[in-house]
């Protein structure tokens, strides 16, 4: 029967619809359907054939051995009327038989219901004496890929272009057939058939024979098992019987594929894979051989066992104990701890033991590590930084370590002080959720939790007071060198837990209360110190608030400047908060729960920095540069005037062009001022008079009181040179006189 490329149709065997009288046989055939009796032997046998015709031609064949049946002469003989579900020719050997046909170059693929199909040798019946066949017709002529039974490994089998199923059922057997589907596989040119096998968990043996076994298989062909392994098992290939042909062409290749792996070739003497993982497809390819001898046969076994790690040795470092827990569901996955099967495995610190981990997937277990360090450590460590590092664990070890805590225990009344070494810490919110690289868990220690964290953001410190349990979990620990918190012990705090945060000018900052959202711990304190840059504001507003019902005492939430006594705001559960809140510098926010006699407490705040505008600051701040700028002028002009009067008072050069050069401290003059009349003149310039000198140059009779005892010039009539020792100056002709002065620095 030839279908189209779209065809994808279940058969059913189908069942008997005819009976059969003793001496008597009425049959009625269902629509489309053709019985031909015919006998093959001088005994009372037949062979009976049913076509139906609307799926597929079907051909039924019926041994008919049991006791002799007389010819029926008479067309109306009385006989049984044929009931549907009943069944033809019970007491008779039955074989059913399905043909099918594809195009040439297709397969036509039959798909078995769980749990698969068992290979038997030809000469072995199935235990439920149901025995399925499967012929493939080749051009070299038809080839028996295997007889089958229920209940086994193979789930698929394809095959090029025509085959033939068989079903056969012994006599006063009752029919029970399988549902099988067909459909049309992929394009094939040269194999006999693909068989896709899942072979079991735990320990098995599984036979598969060649196609014609015990016969020679087909030359020039191959024949491919495609095999799936469960995961942590072996298998090993053992070749229990075969045979090798003499090669005209070619040679005889057993060939092994894994996927992202390079191709085994192998020859039938080789060694065949030994105590291998993973999923593989194993093809037997044929060569052009000498008919008159032994061709090709094999026959061999995959054997599985499991893979786990029977035995392992493990002795862990002082202080570090190991938990290792079963959390996938896998029933086959099997933990001991020196030989015993536990579910979850404890190792204690710095004791030995013997680990076994059979058929279990990383997946399905998982490996903690946890430390504890003690109050003596700590109070050592509290004038210095302790630093949290994961120690390395046995490398023997067969699933990688999850995650990795430290017990922090520390004095009463102590406090446990947890920075990043990055320098700042982000609580894992909505919205700012840390990323997959590495997360921190610290929780009190009866495991209320503080927070999940991320290694950076804007909290800069945690106080905790009391012991305290830090988880880190990381995808690869062993890619991780660095710290992941540094740990200092300080005095008691009156809180229960304290965040030192300073906000990010760039992003928005959330802020929840410890155990969020589930609520905080009754009668338990948190405060948070924001640190508000200088020329900012804090714009704060509580975006989630749960509020409980009080059993005893109120909770409270109070937001108080740094410095200052008076609190912005006091409210208590049963009075109603404000939304929205400007702090204009650092402030402390403190948030008290109650005992709730319902519900719970927790608060999510959400805090934005903005720059603040103060009109005052900018007048004061213009004023400022007004100011600056009149002084600057000031003393401009003052270093200006000192210049001045500096240049006044240098003496003085007179230079003529023409007769005599002299100076004033040429000492030309040997008397005194007092004691000739050299200060006597013939006539005087009023526009050379040094008025400046004077305190009142209108009056002259005002000069005695300003210049008591100081000589002054006075105006006589001049009578002739009085000293002849003073130099003759010849005026020159027809020409100007230059006066040049210059002040000598």
């Amino acid at each position: 029967m030839s279908w189209g490329n779209d065809f994808d149709q279940c058969l059913i065997s189908p069942l008997s619809l005819f009976s059969l009288g003793a001496r008597m046989m009425s049959v009625m055939p269902d629509p489309n359907t053709i019985i031909t009796i015919s006998r093959v032997t001088s005994e009372p046998d037949f062979v009976c054939i049913l076509v139906n015709t609307n799926l597929c031609k079907t051909l039924n064949c019926f041994t008919c051995s049991s006791p002799r049946i007389p010819e029926c002469k008479d067309a109306s003989c009385p006989g049984n009327i044929v009931q549907a579900e009943s069944s033809l020719f019970p007491d008779f050997n039955r074989t059913f038989t399905w043909d099918l046909k594809v195009v040439s170059t297709r397969t036509f693929q039959l798909d078995f219901p769980e749990p698969g199909m068992r290979q038997i040798p030809n000469e072995e019946t199935c235990p439920d004496e149901h025995t399925y066949s499967i012929v493939a017709y080749l051009r070299t002529g038809p080839a028996t890929i295997g007889t089958f039974c229920k209940g086994g490994t193979v789930t698929t089998i394809m095959a090029l272009y025509k085959g033939r199923l068989s079903l056969q059922v012994p006599g006063n057997r009752k029919l029970d057939p399988l549902v099988f589907c067909v459909m049309i596989g992929r394009r094939q040119t040269s194999l006999v058939a693909i068989l896709t096998v899942n072979l079991p968990r735990g320990v098995s043996n599984t036979d598969f024979i060649t196609a014609n076994y015990p016969r020679d298989f087909p030359d020039d062909q191959e024949m491919q098992w495609n095999f799936t392994v469960p995961g942590m098992h072996n298998y090993t290939m053992r070749f229990s019987d075969h045979t090798a042909p003499e090669c005209l062409r070619k040679e005889v290749e057993v060939e092994y594929q894994k996927e992202k792996k390079k191709v085994t070739k192998l020859t039938l003497a080789d060694p065949q894979p030994h105590h291998e993982q993973g999923n593989f497809n194993m093809v037997l390819r044929n060569c052009k051989t000498n008919r008159t001898l032994q061709g090709l046969t094999l026959n061999y076994r995959v054997s599985v066992i499991r893979s786990g790690h029977p035995g392992t040795g493990l002795r862990l470092k002082q202080g570090v104990s190991m938990q290792v827990e079963k959390v996938g569901s896998d029933p086959y996955c099997e933990m001991s701890v020196n030989s015993k099967v536990e579910k979850k495995l404890n190792v204690a610190a710095g004791t030995k033991a013997s680990l076994a981990f059979l058929d279990c997937p990383n997946e399905d277990v998982r490996l903690t590590a946890s430390k504890v360090i003690g109050k003596m450590v700590l109070f050592c460590m509290s004038m210095k930084r302790l630093f949290l590092t994961v120690p390395k664990l046995d490398s023997c070890l067969p699933m990688p370590l999850h995650s990795f805590t430290w017990h922090l225990k520390v004095p009463q009344d102590g406090t446990v002080d947890l920075v990043s070494p990055t320098g700042s810490l982000r609580q894992s919110l909505p919205g700012q959720e840390c990323s997959p690289s590495v997360s921190l868990h610290v929780a009190e220690e009866d495991g209320f939790s503080v927070g999940e964290f991320c290694i950076t953001g804007m909290i800069q410190k945690v106080q905790v007071h009391g012991n305290v349990a830090v988880t880190a979990t990381v995808p690869d620990f062993s890619k991780t060198k660095e710290p992941f918190l540094n740990v200092s012990f300080s005095q008691e705090i009156s809180e229960t837990i304290i965040y030192r945060v300073s906000p990010e000018e760039s992003s928005p900052t959330l802020l929840a209360t410890p155990n969020w959202p589930l609520g905080m711990r009754p009668s338990s304190t948190v405060s948070w110190i924001v640190t508000v840059p200088s020329q900012y504001e804090a714009h704060m507003q509580f975006v989630n608030l749960s509020q409980p019902k009080c059993m005893d005492r109120h909770t409270a939430i109070k937001v108080m400047m740094l410095g200052d006594e008076e609190e912005m705001i006091s409210r208590r559960e049963d009075e109603e908060a404000e939304d929205k809140l400007t702090v204009p510098r650092s402030f402390y926010l403190n948030m008290s729960n109650c005992i709730p006699e319902e519900g719970h407490f927790g608060a999510m705040t959400n805090i934005v920095l903005q720059k603040r505008s103060n009109l005052l600051a900018i007048l004061l701040g213009i004023a400022g540069a007004l100011l600056l700028l009149l002084i600057v002028l000031a003393v401009v002009c003052f270093v200006t005037k000192k210049r001045k009067k500096d240049k006044l008072a240098k003496e003085a050069s007179i230079y003529i062009g023409k007769g005599n050069i002299f100076r004033p401290s040429d000492r030309h003059f040997s008397k005194a001022r007092s004691d000739n009349d050299s200060h006597v003149y013939a006539s005087i310039d009023e526009s050379m008079m040094y008025g400046h000198l004077l305190g009142d140059t209108s009056y002259a009779d005002s000069m005695p009181d300003h210049f008591n005892g100081v000589q002054v010039d006075s105006y006589n009539t001049f009578t002739g040179p009085t000293d002849a020792g003073l130099p003759v100056i010849k005026e020159p002709d027809h020409e100007p006189d230059r006066l040049c002065l210059s002040v000598q620095t």
